[in-house]
């Protein structure tokens, strides 16, 4: 059964692909990697390539790109890798800092073993 809008039959995603089901195990690329592009795309690239690289001029998550592109995440990651080991993209995870002026969780771990032993 194929759902509606998307054209990701099984020949058209192993093509875009090269036959791969993975992307390598070292590669750093999950739902919410941002992406930048580190160069334009050049004639002769894959059009998916070409897209993303587009795509990319500022941070975008791989679950964005995926959705954009209209491919399943890991047909996306796939295509990411190539693209991180030719050097033309850059990935990093969005940084979770924690605004100063809060309380170590060990504190507040130790003040609620004083609440409850109270």
């Amino acid at each position: 059964m194929s759902r509606p809008g998307r054209d990701d039959a099984p020949d058209r995603l192993y093509t875009l692909t090269g036959g791969r089901s993975r992307s390598g195990p070292d590669t750093p690329f999950d739902l919410v990697t941002l992406v930048v592009a580190e160069c334009e795309p050049a004639t002769g690239m894959q059009s998916e390539h070409t897209a993303i690289l587009r795509m990319c001029e500022r941070p975008t998550a791989v679950v964005e790109i995926a959705a954009e592109l209209g491919l399943p995440v890991s047909i996306t990651r796939i295509l990411l890798s190539d693209l991180l080991a030719a050097g033309r993209v850059s990935a990093r995870h969005p940084h979770t800092t924690v605004p100063s002026g809060l309380p170590d969780p060990d504190i507040l771990e130790q003040v609620l073993v004083g609440l409850r032993n109270l």
